[in-house]
């Protein structure tokens, strides 16, 4: 395991690099966000959810969200988003919002067992939306062990999942609240958690 800093302007690049060539190997790695330390793996790369499912100690019917870099690449992933799904986008990110949507077909992604929709989000950070940006979508979620409180700097990332994780991207405290997810797989949106972001306050935006 390799533990290095993302803050300073030069270290975020060598840390970045080294995090889309560990997420290229098919390993897992430890990020910070905007929220909390999440836990990311390649979608794409063969293994590698299966590696991020075991770290984590999640069941594969706890589907992996995505982070995206930006709202384009959001897109490319499920079929035609309605209008609020849009309109949720253009306003809250990037930011602590997760939209569940419905997925691509045939989109290829080992995100757990269920392949109709798809959880989208664009951190509000620079060092996930950078990762995602130069490799594509990453599969992530909070750093910690099922059903445990999440992990907020690397050194608690570390001792708890330091077997299981190939880097760890240290860029200090990140304790915010988590995101609010939100089902906008039918004509109305759903709340699915309230986080950061106040289902009252999504719902008045909209009216």
């Amino acid at each position: 395991m390799l533990v290095l800093p993302a803050e300073a302007d030069v270290d975020a690049v060598v840390a970045i690099d080294a995090a889309v060539a560990a997420l290229r190997r098919g390993e897992v790695v430890a990020v910070p966000t905007d929220t909390v330390y999440g836990l990311a793996a390649d979608p794409r790369q063969p293994g590698a959810p299966e590696r991020l499912f075991a770290a984590k100690e999640r069941p594969r019917t706890v589907e992996l969200p995505v982070l995206v870099a930006d709202h384009e690449q959001a897109l490319d992933l499920i079929v035609e988003p309605g209008d609020v799904a849009r309109r949720c986008m253009q306003r809250w990110w990037p930011g602590p919002l997760t939209l569940v949507l419905v997925r691509r077909p045939g989109l290829g992604y080992d995100l757990g067992d269920n392949h109709r929709t798809i959880g989208l989000r664009c951190p509000d950070h620079p060092v996930p939306r950078a990762i995602a940006a130069a490799l594509g979508p990453i599969a992530t979620t909070s750093a910690n062990r099922h059903g445990q409180p999440p992990l907020t700097n690397a050194q608690a990332v570390a001792a708890a999942l330091g077997g299981a994780v190939g880097l760890i991207l240290d860029a200090g405290v990140c304790n915010g609240a988590p995101s609010t997810v939100l089902d906008c797989t039918g004509p109305r949106p759903r709340l699915l958690r309230e986080g950061a972001l106040g289902f009252s306050t999504i719902v008045g935006a909209l009216e």
